[in-house]
């Protein structure tokens, strides 16, 4: 059996953690799957969005158990190989330059926070509970404080990775890890409202704001300056710029629009 699933529907594609019978924990597989996955949707032009979602009771528990007491056996430098290729996964998701949206319940532990990070956008079910574990086994939630410490009110944060300890949806919300909350089984039907939010933007557009959004904040004054000025310049002279600039001037839709998903 697959530990990730895909299905796609009206231009976007679902991707499923597929590892119920553990709540969607990590494995070494598990993440190489998502990685090839995410890496391969860059070549999509049909594509609109993606929605990442847990199969079962829970979104995803973290690492795998069996994983984690084999790496007890790991050697230094075999740890750090398993590290970057985690690393590797959240970063992929990161660089997408589809919306990523995250549909999320039941629970998200230590790892899985670090996906929810690199989502775009996050809905979440009003009892899911969080948690960085990680400093509870001993260890360290170092990988997905590259992605997670962007994103967050760093002043709450800090207390909720030092200590370890559960926080709810309303906490989740003021840290900026998740963006909406719904009631529980609504996720699925809630997602769709948000997707359609997806269809109405030039499809180069969004994945050209996504790139400069994630570049931005790594450059100093003059190369922003000159990354935005070039991107705002190219934007206005491509065929979807054109386009987007005259449909609004002939008050029109844009061919590109898309009203349902």
């Amino acid at each position: 059996m697959s530990e990730v699933v895909v299905s796609e529907m009206n231009h976007v594609a679902y991707v499923k953690l597929n590892r119920p019978e553990i709540r969607n924990a990590f494995s070494p597989e598990m993440i190489n799957q998502l990685t090839a996955l995410f890496r391969s949707f860059e070549t999509r032009k049909d594509l609109r969005a993606i929605v990442l979602f847990g199969e079962g009771k829970a979104f995803c528990a973290g690492a795998d158990l069996q994983w984690m007491q084999s790496m007890i056996h790991y050697n230094l430098e075999q740890n750090k190989k398993d590290a970057e290729n985690l690393f590797s996964l959240f970063e992929t998701i990161e660089k997408c330059s589809l919306p990523v949206l995250g549909r999320v319940h039941g629970a998200a532990i230590g790892g899985a926070l670090g996906l929810l990070a690199v989502c775009d956008e996050v809905i979440a079910e009003r009892s899911t509970q969080f948690c960085f574990s990680e400093v509870k086994l001993g260890i360290v939630p170092a990988v997905i404080s590259r992605f997670v410490t962007p994103k967050c009110n760093r002043g709450r944060l800090r207390p909720l990775m030092i200590s370890g300890r559960v926080f709810d949806v309303n906490e989740a919300e003021k840290l900026g890890l998740i963006h909406a909350i719904v009631e529980d089984g609504e996720s699925h039907h809630a997602i769709q409202k948000y997707l359609n939010e997806y269809m109405v933007g030039g499809p180069e557009a969004m994945r050209e704001t996504k790139k400069l959004l994630n570049e931005i904040l790594w450059l100093d004054a003059d190369g922003q300056k000159e990354k935005t000025t070039k991107v705002i310049a190219e934007r206005r002279v491509s065929r979807e710029g054109q386009e987007g600039l005259q449909s609004f001037l002939d008050k029109r839709e844009p061919s590109w629009r898309l009203d349902n998903v």
